[in-house]
């Protein structure tokens, strides 16, 4: 599976920006995905996932803001961000896994992942 992560740009604060994550290889819908960001000197946070129609979760940072979707059809994961602020600044990961059980209590690691994109940047401006 390979995933290749685009979309992202440079935003002013209180604007939006959706970026995409476009998977090939393996075409069916049974894998788990999930947004991670890294800022500059910081640790590979936790963003998104959506482990299955149902089972959807987000960052405290990000509740109420960010809004991950899928659409199997075009084989793609999104994050939709509203409201960014200039702590949201940092590189973005699409991550994917298969639905093993692990997957439903980890989901917040990245080790978790099996799959991972190149990253897209965004930079918010204060």
């Amino acid at each position: 599976v390979q995933l290749q992560a685009y979309g992202g740009g440079l935003v002013q604060a209180g604007g939006s920006l959706r970026v995409s994550c476009l998977a090939s290889g393996r075409t069916d819908s049974s894998l788990a995905m999930a947004w991670f960001r890294s800022a500059p000197g910081k640790e590979r946070d936790f963003v998104a996932a959506i482990l299955s129609p149902s089972r959807i979760h987000y960052g405290e940072s990000v509740k109420g803001r960010f809004t991950i979707s899928r659409d199997n059809g075009k084989n793609s994961a999104y994050l939709q961000m509203d409201s960014l602020k200039f702590e949201d600044t940092a590189v973005y990961y699409c991550a994917g896994s298969p639905r093993r059980s692990d997957i439903y209590a980890y989901y917040r690691r990245p080790s978790a992942y099996d799959y991972w994109g190149q990253g897209t940047q965004v930079t918010v401006s204060s």
